[in-house]
């Protein structure tokens, strides 16, 4: 059967730079998802959003900006926003588990507001022409929370719904809960896209098996700790190519000589960089002993010493 591979949106990592990064050097992901918009309760674009959803700086690449709100002004303001920009789909996130995010009612703490949720969308589709999807977790205390959403969902012509089959609660920990997805594809009308845990071609195959019916493949961190994954996938291999540590090194440069014109001094560059080897190290055989190699450079001289070191040692 074919699918498509679509990248999840992770705040702070899968910005356009690397958007363009990953798919230049591996390629492999049919649609991307932007981060998300926050407005904070001010109907305004934060500079770095607009940056980030540019068609200028999204050359090549098939966008789907998305939007986390509980307020159904702001969902409107951003759906005009980013019509504007020419976008024709707006993906609402009722999925970030984090609690600074949860405990304002937005994310996976929204779905059990079942009322408000039912409000933004109908004026989502009375007072716009935008395209709504949505991605969305299976509730944030218990699985069961999402069924009691599906039949408002049921009711709008919604493009899709991404479920990460995790409750909010979890965060990223513990396991996916694949027979409660399985009730979501079993109460709904939508079409559902799979979303979690697809860390390897293996675990690919594996969810294909399970859930034969689904043809979209929506993939977050792993696609960070192993950029090479969705090409994989595609190619149906199990097998880096010969150059994989060549490829890998020109992917950290990339971003690496990119995040250094943006950011704004040595602390800052080395954060960024910190975060993203906090996924990159899982590509190595020793994780462990990378990431410390990496926290312990406290300078930018230090940090590319250290980078040149890994590189080398890995071939």
């Amino acid at each position: 059967m074919d699918f498509t591979l679509l990248s999840s949106p992770l705040q702070g990592f899968t910005d356009f730079r690397f958007r363009n990064a990953q798919n230049r050097i591996f390629g492999g992901i049919d649609t991307f998802y932007s981060p998300y918009i926050r407005l904070n309760g001010k109907l305004v674009i934060k500079a770095s959003y607009e940056r980030d959803l540019l068609p200028e700086n999204n050359i090549g690449l098939e966008v789907i900006p998305q939007v986390i709100t509980n307020d159904a002004d702001e969902f409107l303001f951003v759906a005009k926003y980013v019509r504007e920009l020419g976008y024709k789909e707006l993906n609402w996130n009722l999925g970030c588990p984090y609690p600074m995010v949860t405990k304002s009612g937005m994310g996976s703490g929204l779905i059990k507001n079942t009322d408000q949720i039912n409000r933004i969308l109908d004026r989502a589709h009375s007072e716009t022409d935008i395209i709504v999807s949505m991605k969305m977790r299976l509730g944030y205390d218990t699985t069961e929370e999402i069924l009691d959403v599906l039949p408002i969902l049921d009711t709008y012509p919604l493009k899709n719904i991404a479920i990460h089959a995790r409750i909010g609660k979890q965060l990223y920990k513990g396991g996916v809960h694949l027979d409660a997805f399985q009730q979501c594809i079993d109460n709904t009308k939508h079409k559902l896209y799979y979303n979690g845990d697809i860390t390897s071609v293996a675990k690919f195959h594996e969810m294909q098996e399970r859930f034969p019916t689904i043809d979209h493949w929506m993939i977050g961190r792993g696609l960070i700790s192993d950029p090479f994954l969705p090409g994989m996938i595609k190619n149906n291999t199990f097998e880096y190519p010969e150059n994989k540590m060549k490829l890998f090194s020109e992917f950290h440069d990339t971003l690496y000589a990119i995040y250094s014109e943006s950011l704004s001094g040595q602390t800052h560059i080395l954060l960024k960089m910190y975060h993203l080897w906090e996924y990159f190290a899982e590509t190595f055989s020793n994780p462990q002993k990378i990431l410390k190699q990496i926290k312990k450079a406290k300078s930018i001289r230090n940090y590319e010493v250290a980078v040149c070191s890994i590189f080398k040692n890995e071939k």
